[in-house]
């Protein structure tokens, strides 16, 4: 990894960790937070058949037998409890008696609660807005203050709890619920909870103490869903229809349980609205069950997320996908399967940061890995139109084959050399610009020929030009091509003879040298500074044959003869001495190409 790529990455890093904090530790998709918790932990254990539900329904039945709900006397809740007996641990019930209503069955409503000694009634906490002043001169706008309860007729005979449900969040889903109030020197306890703390003191059960957060409030581990708690129509009960012993010690309580009472809430896990009488099923149990999660300090968890969140980002950066793709994943199936060990365990986790995060690290990266290696893709393919035939960089770019052999190689190639003849002599008598002007012209003429025929362009030296073919890429008919470069390159001479003949009054003309053999091809140089090129005794005597080419002529091998003697006309040099050759090299001057003498790769198509 080069040191660009590495800041990248430590930068990348850094940042993912950062931005995950904070949108973690402010919460910032609360809702969305909090509707995922539902579906992993709002998930049903099983209802209590310690808890009953005294259902107070507007069925046809319960009309006819007690008229409309808003009608009813006191009488019947005292009905309830006189024929519930002493069989019910606790009798709760939540339903607002306020006022004088009936001064008959008002009193026999107190008379049962005193008789029965297990009655929690309701009372209602009316709490308005008003502008207090904190502890440290601070002046806000409490929302919650308490301006007065509202109590039962039954004060005094019967337990009392309120029954105001908090709907703090903002989807309006009841998640947790205030246990205490202070009011008037006085502690006043939530409905629910004071029916469990009743039961446990009328049964000598040991009492859970919940764990609460940082605004007293208890979070609800609900049980059940809308319906699950086993539930009798009040009907029932005063017909005498169900038997009071099935009640024994139960917690019972009597409540709403039909739309038009106007008792029911949205609540988390559940599409159905649930009546408030359950809500508070769910509160006794979570109670009873000795479970009140807590959401975990947001601190913690936010780093936790950041933490992953820049783990992925970074494995992701430097580890291939089959590796980084596994690594995603299980960050985040064990950060949900930790959440819920910790729900289980007491402490609520932020659930949908971490795997957004996570995602979006390990997409993030992906896509820049991809950009990095499209560019670096791209710099390798400029790098080779500079080198290789346009057609070949296109063949690559579709093959998406990149890979060379880092180092040498051995390679049998066909190597061509082309010189300017007489470029030093007519140097001397041209302008610098002059001389410019016909190097770059010949330059051009050699680069295009040897690209028309896929060769590699290795390097230019001087006035000469060398190209290899068959490397670094294999190449079809290779040696061929090599020779109908070296007759492209004399064909086009003539034009670029007459253009400066017309010019400067000096005419330009190549020699040309073409070997094939095994040569060594590979980078070559230090790791800060190499070229690809060909080296070997292939390479040098071709560079020898250039030497001996006149104006004009192009010289091959023996071995080049051999190769394509169908293909092309000669004439035999013979033996000539090379410098650098112990031994003689037979020659030939190549006078021409024979009629469809074309390349491997023409000949295939034209036969399809």
């Amino acid at each position: 990894m080069n040191k660009s790529k590495k800041i990248r990455l430590i930068a990348g890093t850094v940042i993912c960790f950062a931005l995950a904090f904070v949108v973690s530790f402010t919460d910032l998709f609360g809702v969305l937070d909090m509707n995922a918790r539902d579906l992993l932990y709002q998930q049903p254990r099983g209802v209590s058949d310690k808890i009953k539900i005294i259902a107070i329904d507007e069925s046809d039945e319960s009309r006819a037998a007690l008229g409309n709900f808003g009608s009813w006397k006191r009488d019947v809740y005292a009905k309830v409890i006189e024929t519930l007996g002493e069989y019910p641990a606790v009798i709760a019930i939540d339903v607002l008696v306020l006022g004088e209503l009936d001064a008959e069955t008002d009193a026999r409503l107190i008379e049962a609660c005193r008789n029965s000694g297990r009655v929690v009634m309701a009372d209602y906490i009316n709490y308005v807005a008003k502008y207090e002043i904190d502890a440290d001169g601070t002046g806000f706008m409490n929302y919650a203050h308490i301006d007065s309860v509202s109590e039962p007729i039954t004060l005094g005979s019967a337990d009392l709890g309120f029954v105001n449900v908090s709907v703090s969040d903002a989807d309006g889903k009841v998640r947790s619920i205030k246990l205490t109030e202070e009011y008037d020197g006085r502690t006043m306890q939530n409905f629910a909870y004071r029916t469990y703390s009743r039961y446990c003191e009328l049964t000598g059960t040991p009492q859970y103490t919940p764990a609460l957060d940082t605004k007293g409030c208890m979070w609800i581990d609900y049980a059940g869903r809308a319906r699950d708690y086993e539930y009798i129509p009040i009907t029932s009960v005063l017909n005498g229809s169900v038997d009071p012993r099935a009640f024994r010690d139960s917690i019972v309580l009597v409540g709403a349980y039909a739309l038009g009472l106007r008792d029911e809430y949205d609540v988390p896990g559940s599409n159905d609205q649930m009546f408030g009488v359950e809500i508070n099923a769910n509160i006794i149990q979570a109670l009873m069950d000795g479970r009140s999660p807590v959401p975990a300090d947001r601190l913690v968890a936010s780093l936790l997320c950041a933490l992953i969140a820049a783990a992925v980002f970074f494995v992701a950066g430097i580890a291939k996908v089959k590796i980084s793709t596994p690594v995603f994943v299980a960050a985040v199936v064990l950060w949900c399967v930790a959440c819920f060990l910790l729900w289980r365990a007491g402490s609520i986790m932020p659930l949908i940061y971490t795997p957004i995060f996570a995602a979006l690290a390990y997409i993030v990266e992906l896509v820049i890995n991809y950009i990095e290696e499209t560019l670096e893709k791209s710099r390798i393919m400029s790098a080779f139109r500079k080198y290789v035939a346009p057609q070949v960089v296109e063949n690559i770019a579709k093959s998406g084959n990149y890979k060379i052999n880092l180092g040498g190689e051995r390679k049998h190639i066909a190597v061509l050399f082309v010189d300017i003849r007489g470029f030093t002599t007519m140097s001397e008598s041209l302008e610098p610009e002059q001389v410019v002007d016909i190097v770059n012209t010949y330059l051009n003429l050699t680069t295009n020929s040897i690209f028309a025929n896929e060769g590699t362009l290795d390097k230019f030296v001087g006035d000469a030009t060398m190209a290899v073919f068959n490397a670094p890429f294999d190449l079809d008919d290779y040696v061929f091509r090599a020779v109908k470069t070296a007759m492209d390159i004399v064909a086009g001479s003539a034009a670029i003879e007459e253009k400066f003949m017309a010019k400067y009054g000096k005419s330009v003309g190549f020699g040309v040298g073409v070997n094939c053999g095994d040569a060594v091809v590979g980078n070559m140089g230090c790791d800060f500074r190499m070229d690809y090129t060909a080296m070997g005794d292939t390479v040098n005597t071709a560079a020898r044959l250039e030497a001996n080419a006149k104006r004009g002529q192009i010289l091959i091998s023996s071995e080049v003869y051999e190769r394509l003697k169908d293909r092309i006309t000669v004439e035999p040099i013979g033996e000539i001495p090379l410098k650098g050759k112990s031994v003689g090299v037979f020659v030939y001057s190549v006078t021409g190409l024979k009629e469809n003498a074309g390349t491997a790769a023409t000949a295939t198509e034209e036969q399809k």
